[in-house]
């Protein structure tokens, strides 16, 4: 199963491609999409949708998974980070690939074992669980996170 994870955001949306076979998990790709700063929202959020499409063309993901949004102290971030996160999820389900939804504790859980893990003990983790990652951004490492959550999260359910 080829696993595509999302991080989403309007500034920097990560993503990774992983390959799930078994109990054997192989890194395949990673990166950031950097919507240009001066572009208005609609601009952006169209950029992410574009550049997502693209990703999904390039590496024919079998299912998404993405990062759960979860409330801010600050509505109107969240409210952004929503619409960040609709236009990778419309990308991926334009292509008909299912999408598999993870709040953050879950993620930082099935990584680690410790649902209030930090960036550092995650980025480590992956480390260990996949070697060939080398992830230059914390977005792009919790992309990573986010399909291995995924992964590991489908062995136990039975999903595909």
């Amino acid at each position: 199963m080829r696993i595509i994870g999302i991080d989403p955001g309007l500034l920097h949306t990560g993503w990774a491609i992983i390959d799930s076979v078994g109990p054997s998990r192989h890194y395949i790709a990673s990166g950031v999409v950097l919507p240009p700063t001066k572009l208005e929202l609609a601009d952006r959020l169209s950029f992410i949708f574009q550049k997502v499409t693209e990703i999904c063309e390039t590496f024919n993901p079998d299912v998404c998974s993405i990062e759960f949004t979860f409330v801010n102290k600050n509505p109107k971030t969240t409210l952004l980070l929503g619409h960040a996160r609709a236009a990778a999820i419309v990308a991926v389900a334009n292509r008909e690939i299912p999408v598999f939804e993870y709040e953050p504790n879950l993620i930082k859980k099935a990584l680690t074992g410790a649902g209030h893990a930090d960036k550092e003990q995650i980025y480590k983790m992956l480390k260990i669980l996949l070697p060939m990652a080398h992830p230059k951004t914390p977005d792009e490492s919790d992309a990573i996170a986010i399909a291995m959550t995924h992964a590991n999260m489908s062995a136990f359910a039975g999903l595909k």
